[in-house]
């Protein structure tokens, strides 16, 4: 429903197509599948599984992405940082502007919690406006504080 506050979902779901650009792909024929399990009202944030099988490419990012391996491993490389192997319950946080170099072994499959960056006046004048509503509106009426500490 539309209307729901509260959704649920699973990770084990039926990936889709989700093809590597060409142009990044080192060595190998990584085949890439996801599925957004959800995503925000406002379209900034959602939450993704993606599998890839085994392969050597570039991966440059235009969002911010943290992830958890589920299944699976991958050596990652990037400029100022020394590669490194990773694998399930690993958590990996890559900003927005961000370049990578995955190397997957086998297969990986990760949980993706994406979220576009805004602007940082934008962002500003949000921490602003939920600074004042939590000053000027009485707890009593303020609706339960999310783990992020503002609404």
């Amino acid at each position: 429903m539309p209307n729901d506050l509260i959704l649920t979902s699973r990770t084990d779901v039926e990936l889709e197509p989700a093809p590597i650009e060409p142009s990044w792909i080192i060595e190998g024929n990584p085949v890439a599948t996801n599925c957004t399990l959800s995503r925000s009202a406002d379209g900034m944030a959602s939450t993704i599984i993606w599998q890839c099988t085994e392969g050597k490419f570039n991966w440059h990012y235009d969002i911010d992405e943290t992830i958890c391996i589920l299944e699976g491993s991958v050596v990652i490389e990037s400029a100022g940082m020394p590669a490194k192997r990773y694998g399930p319950g690993d958590v990996i946080f890559f900003k927005d502007g961000a370049s990578a170099r995955w190397h997957v072994e086998g297969h990986i499959r990760k949980i993706a919690f994406c979220r576009r960056t805004q602007p940082r006046l934008v962002g500003l004048g949000v921490r602003v406006y939920a600074k004042l509503r939590s000053m000027l509106l009485p707890s009593a009426n303020r609706p339960a504080q999310s783990l992020l500490g503002a609404n």
